[in-house]
């Protein structure tokens, strides 16, 4: 007897491509590629102090799982602390929001985009790295700002100055 259904897809804790951006730890836990583009998981460490900064992306949701730890998800509607078992969604539409780590122990949380492809800015962008290694954030001179704006509008992110949900 054929089968021609797909075979899951299964990782362990070892498994995927791990990169470091901006300090953070991404490891890719299902892609696109693997998806038919319609979802991607990630599994993030964020470390004391870590986060991206204010973005938005009109076609991407995404929906964080905290695993440990406890992260500030901030955007244009207010400011959530999650703590370990908290979800948050960010819907479709291109609110600005961000998250960080405030406290001082690294945060572990899983992230899912529907439709897939945040994944793939953050395979571009990133620089390879073990599991479980959180690297200090490289340094970010106007050339390295430009190429990330850059590979940023590639990929349907708009980014925002640092302090633009502080007002």
């Amino acid at each position: 007897m054929e089968n021609n259904k797909p075979a899951p897809i299964a990782r362990s804790a070892e498994e995927g491509t791990i990169i470091s951006m901006a300090g953070n730890t991404y490891r890719m836990l299902v892609t696109g590629a693997e998806t038919d583009g319609a979802f991607a998981i990630m599994d993030f460490l964020i470390p004391p102090g870590g986060g991206p900064g204010p973005h938005a992306h009109a076609d991407f949701q995404e929906s964080f799982y905290v695993i440990e730890g406890e992260i500030e998800f901030k955007s244009e509607a207010g400011t959530y602390i999650a703590k370990k078992g908290a979800l948050v969604t960010i819907p479709k539409g291109g609110i600005v929001h961000q998250f960080k780590n405030k406290t001082d122990k690294p945060a572990h949380m899983t992230c899912t985009v529907v439709p897939a492809g945040l994944e793939a800015f953050f395979m571009e962008i990133g620089k390879p790295v073990i599991n479980g290694i959180i690297p200090p954030p490289p340094p970010m001179d106007a050339e390295a700002i430009k190429a990330i704006e850059a590979l940023a509008k590639k990929y349907g992110q708009q980014l925002f100055p640092p302090d633009y949900l502080d007002k």
